[in-house]
């Protein structure tokens, strides 16, 4: 992909500093919006654990568990069903409501490597001789964040002209594109007469 941007300035050996300048400029504005960017992350220590690759105390790699991925999503759907807190999360009994949450086959082994992303992350434990597993605090944590602020947030502002959002999240939404709209025109380098 080629972007072709008028600095105004003239292709000569002699202007070589003015376009320096200006190319110093835009790279200044672009690391300053990268690191406005990084400030708005959730500072909660569960949740920036689980959405990075970490690894456990004993060494091994704990994936990430990313925000927005359909299965991960579909994931803190399973683990919020209620039926685990009292019978446990089994593989089969993940593979039946992860099969119907995507609607679309759900392997053994994809229950059991999501089994083990979730265990090592720490959101779930497995109970002493059995093959079931039990919630953590920071499980429950998972689950309510994941799913609610994806059904009650996401979900309604991202539908086609938003029909469900309430009437002031619309607001705040519009409110938001109006000002980084503005911010986007101000920061644009002027384009040639």
């Amino acid at each position: 992909m080629q972007v072709s941007v008028d600095l105004r300035c003239n292709r000569r050996l002699a202007n070589l500093p003015e376009l320096q300048h200006k190319a110093r400029a835009i790279n200044d504005r672009l690391l300053h919006t990268e690191t406005a960017g990084q400030d708005t992350a959730l500072v909660s220590p569960v949740i920036e654990r689980i959405t990075r690759p970490t690894l456990t105390q004993d060494g091994r790699k704990a994936p990430a568990l990313r925000f927005g991925d359909l299965r991960v999503q579909a994931l803190a759907g399973a683990t919020a069903a209620m039926l685990f807190t009292v019978t446990g999360i089994t593989n089969r009994s993940l593979r039946a409501l992860m099969t119907g949450l995507l609607h679309r086959p759900y392997s053994m082994n994809q229950a059991s490597y999501d089994l083990s992303r979730l265990a090592r992350n720490g959101l779930i434990r497995r109970l002493p001789g059995s093959n079931r597993y039990t919630l953590t605090r920071d499980g429950l944590l998972f689950a309510h964040i994941y799913t609610k602020v994806y059904d009650h947030v996401l979900r309604p502002l991202m539908a086609p002209d938003r029909p469900n959002a309430p009437p002031e999240l619309a607001a705040a939404l519009e409110t938001l594109d109006q000002l980084a709209a503005r911010h986007i025109a101000n920061a644009r380098v002027p384009t040639a007469a």
